[in-house]
């Protein structure tokens, strides 16, 4: 099973993917791939990541995978990746078609996947050609992946709505 949550930034899509992963897992322990790349330096962000790690404490087994998540991810296990929108950024500079294709091996695994997805493509075309790159890639990834998933859900306000 391949599971998309997709929404804003504080939307609750965390709260629910978990929550999918520990049904999908029945009973097992699943796997929690944190993909933010902790180079960054960012204080404010590492406030959040360590807000989650909280959040999911000893419920999941944690990989913490910014780029390779075909190499973690095993056959026959449960998973929440959260989230694709840092992988994305972690990815940047890899070509379109290189990531399209790591899409679609993770999704030809035979294990449950739930992705997390930032809507970023809402407002105005950004200014600046790496922030554009960024939202386009994230509509492309995303297309992608609605594509190859069995459920997709739009998160707003803790709400989710299922669109597939």
């Amino acid at each position: 099973m391949k599971i998309l949550y997709y929404g804003g930034q504080k939307s609750g899509k965390s709260r629910l993917a978990e929550q999918k992963a520990f049904h999908l897992a029945d009973g097992t322990k699943p796997y929690y791939i944190a993909t933010y790349d902790n180079s960054y330096g960012d204080v404010e962000m590492q406030r959040r990541i360590s807000r989650h790690q909280t959040q999911r404490e000893a419920r999941f087994i944690t990989i913490e995978e910014p780029k390779d998540l075909n190499r973690v991810i095993k056959e026959g296990n449960t998973c929440l990746i959260d989230c694709m929108s840092m992988w994305i950024l972690n990815t940047i500079e890899a070509d379109e078609e290189t990531l399209l294709a790591e899409v679609e091996a993770l999704c030809a695994k035979d294990a449950n996947i739930i992705f997390v997805l930032n809507n970023v493509g809402s407002g105005v075309i950004p200014i600046d050609a790496s922030s554009r790159k960024y939202v386009d890639r994230s509509g492309i990834i995303g297309q992608k992946l609605a594509e190859c998933c069995d459920e997709v859900y739009e998160v707003t306000l803790g709400l989710e709505k299922r669109l597939k």
